[in-house]
């Protein structure tokens, strides 16, 4: 059962995704004046590609809710929900996107490769699939150290079809690891829907294969992926072996921030509108007995916070040139670790 205490929290941290990747995505078209917080700068501020988890808020929050400060997490290259979910403090994640020496990683990581090894956050990654093999590498770890954390893989439907799928889910039941896949599907693997080359009877279907217990979940709906991360989780610190949650969701933007999604039905992206998932819980909520007006106060400290955080991105440093070879590889004491 979620508490109404619960969901508002949740709630919270939707609202707070939701904004940081508005800004995010107005900040790398040419200027962020329209969130009042710095005037437009005659280009992008943030650069690089840049995919935005709009419209999957919900996943990011109903499976993070449950995880410890020492859990550990692996991302995608959409990664900035999960991140902000699991506690990367967001002055941090914003510096980092604006390539700044403030950032969680000095700004040598950007959008697509963000990390936060003191939240757990091991990292986003730009090859598709990438991560699976370091969640379970991780969980491996927790294992022959005899840890209580459990590792939590964020991948998106399209990382089905790639190698490293199969070898970790593979991996993680022979060796009974704790490791929570988390399949994000929105449905397209960049510009293509993912249903055109996938065979078989689709994710579930291939984590049952192997053994793993799996459920699907609307991931629009945060108390539905929130009540089936809090039960898969719970069974992981049980020492009950890797679980495997399916949450269909949709993509609200491009696959990158300039993408306009041309190769999708206008009609198709209108229907989603009606399950995006801050209005799922708003309804939800208001049916509860709370008010509107207090939804939209979270939503505006939402706003605000990550108004200041674009003040702040754009006022630090650049790092410093004769740092460019530091912190590449060998890290040692100038590790921001």
């Amino acid at each position: 059962m979620i508490t109404i205490e619960q969901h508002l929290a949740l709630y919270r941290i939707m609202a707070r995704i939701r904004a940081f990747e508005e800004a995010a995505e107005q900040a790398s078209l040419g200027g962020v004046a329209v969130f009042g917080a710095v005037a437009a700068a005659g280009g992008a501020q943030v650069r690089g590609p840049l995919h935005l988890s709009t419209g999957q808020e919900a996943v990011a929050a109903g499976v993070c809710f449950w995880l410890e400060p020492d859990d550990y997490i692996t991302s995608t290259h959409r990664g900035h929900g999960h991140t902000l979910a699991k506690g990367t403090e967001v002055n941090a994640m914003m510096a980092e996107l604006f390539g700044r020496a403030t950032g969680s990683n000095g700004g040598k990581g950007g959008s697509m490769h963000i990390a936060d090894p003191r939240m757990g956050v091991l990292g986003a990654n730009g090859i598709v699939a990438a991560g699976i093999p370091i969640a379970v590498g991780a969980a491996h770890a927790i294992k022959i150290q005899d840890g209580n954390q459990i590792v939590a893989c964020f991948f998106g439907d399209g990382a089905i079809n790639r190698g490293p799928f199969l070898e970790g889910l593979n991996w993680a039941k022979v060796y009974h690891l704790p490791v929570l896949f988390v399949c994000e599907d929105n449905q397209y693997a960049a510009t293509t829907r993912s249903a055109l080359m996938t065979g078989g009877r689709g994710v579930g279907a291939r984590a049952k294969s192997i053994g793993i217990d799996a459920i699907t979940v609307d991931g629009n709906d945060v108390i539905e992926v929130a009540h089936a991360a809090k039960e898969m989780t719970s069974r992981i610190r049980a020492k009950q072996g890797p679980q495997f949650l399916h949450a269909i969701t949709y993509r609200l933007k491009g696959h990158v921030s300039v993408d306009q999604a041309g190769y999708r039905d206008p009609e198709e992206r209108e229907l989603a509108l009606l399950r995006d998932p801050l209005g799922v819980a708003e309804a939800q909520m208001t049916r509860q007995g709370i008010d509107c007006t207090s939804l939209e106060a979270i939503r505006a400290l939402a706003a605000a916070e990550i108004a200041a955080a674009l003040a702040v991105a754009q006022a630090a440093p650049y790092p410093k040139p004769e740092e460019a070879y530091c912190q590449v590889q060998d890290c040692g004491a100038g590790s921001w670790y």
